[in-house]
């Protein structure tokens, strides 16, 4: 009988990097080599590095293409209810890692690049980010794939193939300048045209009403081309599809109104056509009323419907003829997430195929476009939400304005009944706003056509009942549902954090990665001594790489024992990057008064990207770069105290940043910040958090214990006394001698020598019109601070209380969020069951 293996011998078996047999690795050699060579048309004499990325990403795809047609095989045969996820961003970033992490194909695939003379991280960093989105929402939506995929659930994600995704940011003298996004200039080996199921969607036109019904016509055609790309399950064997549209003009484009001479122009003027699909807004929380981005919206839902109707029709396997004609039952196969307002077109557009073309009641229509569709809110900051000028609708999308015209007659005459008389409460219901400009408004016109209505967080789901949302909650309490936020851990620890994954799966095991409630295992070993280390080891890493990285890219010298201080997210007033300049500004100023004191180093960073149209956040940048040029090159403070913005933050910097962080910055106004999921990340990767009680840092204060996290500040019903009383600033800066010092600094030219009103706009600002009551906040996050400081010196107290953080990370897996979207939203069952893959017999 073989001897038990030891424990060192356990842990060389355990690998989530997955197994690197030997046939494996000749087997991916072969066809790297025939990818080269067929694919690339290269030899290894010509081979550029991005022709080896493109060699290894093609060998990686050919191990999904299998597992892909057989997984749509499987969706044909068994018929099941499937989920669309509409959305205009998806915020992917890279492939290749992910996928071979969830195919197991990471070791094999080490070790083939090892034994090409290949650098397997050399050739990772050729991939562009997939950078379709602006922040939280987008990348939420790309976990809610991943986790869709790992669940089993028979999904779709649905949105725009940008060809610019969210600009570049580069800093220049201190300033943020925006660069052209081209992530397609060389290519996308991840994504497959599909021309044959392009689909027309209309614009503009005029609305004739006929004995044979409504028709829409003289409309302008634009083309939708769709291009889907593989979402992977976690080693279920699972490939399911993003489809994302790209606009064509069709080929008769502007040359039907026959003009002489004009043939060159009118193939120069398809340009026009094809801008739908040219570039992602890179607003965040802010809404700008824009022709351009309402054709976006109604682009995707136009086209995206025709498919999930053509599909639901034709629904056997090998079969195109029709056989389902009969769309009552399309609720019963059918559930449409809406993520936020900007795909709420898919309401008017449902109801117009239901009644205009399919030729039903308009109540049976109602009912069915109810019971298929659920709706996302993401924020309460009234100036993101989407409020379209009519005049706009009636010139672009006529039919639908008349359409949401009588869904809101219907709806207000069941709000006098429920409330007869009460007129003020009928005004502030309807979809549609009276003012200078009537305006449309899409929250309430999601919320009106939605069985389901969720806020991200429990307690963002409890301010939109009680604040923005009150009067439809009073009137339909059991719409109204919580879906706390939550990240898939394959790529926000499996992949980006491999050291910790590994120590984690030498405790307990494996499973953790596809059910993460099992960390709370991790609490046995909270007084391990051996853990500890490890813990505090991979951390020590992980900065260590980090700092190399800093160093290479940003040439400054990092101490890499100080505090890694993180605060990476939009930049945004309500997200309070100000509040953390004043604590560099304190901290520095304490530093130089008593330069002898044992201080706790700090390398403070802050990253994001600036709205280009929002000039507050832009000065923010320029703020926070100003005080780094005083502050790096003050040789008092010496290495004791650094400040690094990091330029172009962005889901791979992301990857890299977060698990090398030890201190995450989530100090948004009590209220304001919906979620948060950056929150979530730094917790899995062993960072600690200073944060408000706010979005999800409240049910991580919850689930780990709030001694085990840092909150400071006002509660929600601080800011909202405070809000009733009215906020003053001044009184604070009268009060409290650091923060005056440090606001006269900033107004007196201390960090803008050459330019000493540099800041003006941002001292008045925080002195007569704060929204967002940075200095209510100071004294409490200074104080708090401290104590971080001070736990700081004691490592072993400090990684007792990571331990704690990682434990309590569960609940925050975008596999628990998925599972409750589908068993109480979508009346579907999630199944962590493998399919066959394509080479098992069947």
């Amino acid at each position: 009988m073989a001897k038990p293996l030891t424990d060192q011998d356990k842990r060389k078996q355990i690998s989530v990097r997955g197994l690197a047999g030997v046939e494996n690795v000749a087997d991916l050699k072969t066809n790297f080599n025939r990818h080269l060579h067929f694919t690339l048309v290269k030899d290894r004499n010509v081979a550029t590095k991005r022709d080896y990325y493109f060699a290894l990403a093609n060998t990686v795809r050919d191990h999904l293409v299998g597992r892909w047609i057989r997984t749509q095989q499987h969706y044909y045969e068994k018929d099941p209810k499937r989920v669309y996820y509409l959305s205009l961003e998806f915020y992917m970033g890279r492939t290749l890692q992910n996928t071979m992490v969830n195919l197991a194909l990471e070791n094999a695939c080490d070790e083939a690049t090892y034994q090409l003379g290949l650098d397997m991280e050399e050739l990772q960093d050729i991939e562009e980010d997939a950078g379709l989105g602006n922040g939280g929402l987008g990348r939420l939506a790309a976990c809610f794939l991943d986790s869709m995929a790992s669940l089993g659930l028979a999904a779709y994600g649905y949105g725009i193939r940008y060809e610019f995704g969210i600009f570049n940011q580069k800093i220049v003298s201190g300033w943020q300048v925006e660069e052209a996004d081209d992530w397609l200039r060389y290519g996308n080996p991840w994504e497959k045209a599909r021309p044959e199921y392009m689909r027309p969607v209309h614009f503009y036109g005029r609305v004739e009403h006929t004995d044979e019904g409504v028709k829409w016509v003289d409309t302008q055609v634009v083309l939708a081309l769709p291009y889907d790309t593989p979402v992977p399950g976690y080693r279920n064997n699972i490939v399911n599809t993003m489809r994302l549209w790209s606009a064509k003009a069709p080929c008769d484009f502007n040359l039907k109104d026959f003009n002489v001479g004009g043939y060159i122009q009118a193939v120069l003027d398809r340009n026009l056509a094809e801008n739908i699909s040219r570039v992602l807004y890179p607003n965040d929380n802010f809404f700008e009323g824009k022709e351009l981005r309402l054709k976006q919206e109604y682009f995707v839902v136009a086209a995206t419907l025709q498919d999930i109707i053509r599909r639901f029709k034709a629904s056997k396997f090998g079969s195109t003829e029709f056989v389902r004609l009969d769309l009552s039952t399309l609720p019963d196969k059918v559930a449409i997430q809406l993520n936020d307002t900007h795909p709420a077109l898919a309401i008017p557009e449902l109801m117009r195929i239901l009644v205009d073309t399919e030729k039903l009641t308009w109540e049976k229509a109602w009912d069915i476009v109810v019971r298929t569709c659920a709706y996302t809110n993401h924020t309460v900051l009234p100036e993101a939400l989407e409020r379209w000028p009519v005049d706009l609708f009636q010139n672009l999308l006529p039919r639908h304005l008349e359409i949401i015209y009588e869904i809101n007659r219907r709806h207000l005459e069941r709000i006098i009944k429920l409330y007869p008389g009460d007129v003020d409460r009928m005004r502030r219901m309807s979809l549609i706003e009276e003012g200078d400009v009537k305006k449309i408004n899409m929250a309430h016109l999601c919320i009106v056509g939605s069985h389901a209505v969720n806020g991200v967080a429990r307690i963002h789901s409890e301010i939109i009942k009680d604040t923005v949302f009150k009067d439809f909650y009073e009137a339909d309490p059991e719409k109204f549902q919580n879906k706390t936020n939550g990240i898939t851990p394959r790529r926000w620890l499996v992949m980006c954090n491999p050291g910790l994954a590994e120590v984690i799966a030498e405790r307990i095991g494996e499973d953790y990665i596809r059910d993460l409630d099992q960390l709370k295992k991790l609490l046995d070993f909270v007084d391990d001594d051996a853990f500890i280390r490890d813990v505090a080891k991979v951390k020590q890493e992980n900065k260590m790489k980090f700092a190399a990285y800093l160093e290479e890219h940003y040439k400054v010298k990092i101490n890499r024992s100080s505090m890694f201080d993180v605060q990476v997210k939009r930049i945004h007033e309500y997200k309070r990057q100000l509040l953390n300049c004043l604590h560099i500004i304190t901290l520095y100023n304490r530093i130089k008064k008593e330069p002898n004191k044992s201080w706790t180093p700090r390398t403070i960073m802050i990253g994001g990207k600036a709205a280009p149209g929002y000039h507050t956040a832009k000065m923010i940048i320029k703020l926070i770069t100003s005080i780094g040029d005083i502050v790096n090159n003050d040789p008092v403070v010496g290495d004791r105290l650094k400040v690094i913005f990091l330029e172009n933050y962005r889901v791979t910097l992301a990857e890299k940043i977060i698990p090398a962080a030890d201190l995450s910055e989530q100090i948004s106004t009590a209220g304001t910040e919906a979620s948060g999921t950056g929150n979530m990340k730094f917790m899995l990767n062993g960072a600690l958090t200073i944060g408000t009680m706010d979005g999800a840092n409240v049910e991580m204060a919850e689930e780990a214990g709030e001694e085990n996290l840092f909150i400071f500040g006002m509660r929600v019903p601080d800011v909202e006394a405070l809000d009733k009383k009215g906020y003053d600033a001044v009184p604070y800066y009268n009060r409290i001698p650091e923060l005056k010092q440090a606001m006269d600094q900033i107004s007196g030219g201390f960090f803008s020598h050459s330019q000493p009103d540099l800041f003006k706009d941002l001292v008045n600002m925080l002195m007569h019109h704060d929204r967002f009551k940075v200095f209510a906040d100071y004294e409490d996050y200074i104080k708090c601070q401290d104590k971080v400081s001070a736990l700081y010196k004691d490592p072993k107290e400090w990684t007792r209380m990571v331990i704690h953080n990682i434990a309590g990370c569960g609940k925050f897996s975008s596999d628990r969020t998925i599972t409750q979207y589908a068993r109480e939203i979508w009346g579907m069952e999630p199944s962590l069951e493998k399919i066959a893959a394509p080479d098992d017999p069947r």
